[in-house]
């Protein structure tokens, strides 16, 4: 199998992993059970309280709930305001990493060459790992807010536990970290220009092209007879001509 086709299949298979894991994501922001507490009383019915970072719920046996949304948005805790804004960072950001490998992708065909393919599917992978280190904070701060509540012995308020849509964003962050990372990884392979030798560099003015005009024939050492002179008084003497070709010093000073 080409090189070319394993790597058209690793994108597919990033692809659809970053994109379960964003939409695992996104179920999230709409479910109210982020956090779930169960409080039963001295006769046979049972209040569930659960709310999420919109707002607050509670359900009895007899199939009777009711939500609310929190009141104020100004009167929320700071934490609140930063965990509504990395959960919408990380359903946008992901948006966008699905339409940038999307668009880069070997097997879609619709960017340019393949090195711009590459570039585009590397800022797609670029951004999964945005999105899901988003995803991740959100969760992992809501959840150690939850527990520290939980077991401090101090904190006399309703205690709440971890519900499933934390567990369901953990995975979705998950597999959003693992696709953008691979993806990134074989993209970046191909796209990023490579590194320099080690070696040093010959400046590019010292760069010259054999043409038919920069071409020289090599300098010859074979010595050249000249015919012999002839004095009025009969003497000769042979001389030698000047047939050495001198080279060239300078290759800069002839181009």
């Amino acid at each position: 199998m080409e090189y070319r086709m394993v790597i058209m299949y690793v994108e597919i298979g990033c692809f659809v992993t970053s994109l379960c894991g964003w939409i695992l994501v996104c179920s999230t922001l709409p479910t109210e059970y982020w956090t779930f507490s169960e409080v039963s009383s001295l006769v046979l019915t049972t209040a569930n309280y659960y709310s999420n970072l919109w707002r607050d719920c509670i359900s009895d046996t007899t199939g009777v709930s009711d939500c609310k949304d929190y009141p104020s948005m100004l009167a929320l805790p700071v934490h609140m305001h930063a965990l509504r804004a990395l959960a919408v960072s990380a359903v946008i950001t992901g948006f966008f990493g699905s339409v940038l490998t999307l668009v880069g992708m070997k097997c879609t065909k619709i960017g340019g060459t393949e090195i711009t393919n590459a570039r585009v599917t590397f800022s797609g992978g670029i951004t999964y790992l945005v999105s899901g280190f988003c995803g991740m904070i959100t969760y992992s701060w809501w959840a150690n807010r939850v527990i520290t509540q939980f077991v401090d012995p101090n904190f006399k308020s309703h205690k709440f536990e971890l519900g499933a849509a934390v567990f369901i964003g953990w995975g979705g962050s998950i597999l959003l970290l693992s696709g953008g990372t691979v993806l990134t990884y074989f993209s970046g392979k191909e796209g990023l220009p490579k590194s320099l030798s080690k070696g040093p560099r010959r400046p590019a003015s010292y760069a010259a092209v054999r043409t038919r005009q920069t071409y020289m024939r090599p300098p010859s050492s074979r010595v050249t007879l000249v015919p012999p002179l002839y004095y009025s008084d009969g003497r000769s003497q042979t001389t030698r001509g000047a047939g050495r070709t001198t080279p060239i010093e300078n290759r800069d000073t002839f181009v």
